[in-house]
């Protein structure tokens, strides 16, 4: 089993930086595939990025430019850089990890964590 706890979240104002944290336990994630999804309330949990093992990453269209996810193999961690937000970037954020590979789709994740709130003011 793999444990995803998410930190980082907050308040900010819009034009604003956060950065947040996923650290997993239980298992060395390094050769799994990472995302980050996100969800407001009222709406489908929206994906937002992902990275696979070889360290190729993928974005959603709105959050290109704007938004980096890494990872830390070696503290088993994987992050997501947030610039430039805007309001509507408010949402909770949610760690999603899959083994082997990356998904897009949240009924395809097999390990998440318990979310951190995001909001951006304007």
């Amino acid at each position: 089993q793999v444990q995803l706890v998410e930190s980082g979240g907050g308040l900010v104002q819009a034009g604003g930086s956060l950065r947040l944290s996923c650290a997993a336990s239980g298992r060395t994630v390094s050769t799994y595939g990472m995302g980050w999804f996100r969800m407001v309330p009222g709406k489908e949990r929206e994906f937002v990025a992902a990275i696979d093992w070889r360290r190729s990453t993928y974005y959603t269209d709105s959050v290109k430019g704007r938004f980096t996810i890494s990872r830390d193999n070696a503290k088993n961690t994987v992050y997501l850089q947030m610039n430039s937000l805007r309001p509507q970037d408010t949402a909770v954020y949610y760690c999603a990890a899959n083994r082997a590979r990356v998904s897009s789709s949240w009924s395809e994740t097999e390990y998440w964590g318990q979310g951190t709130q995001v909001t951006v003011s304007s």
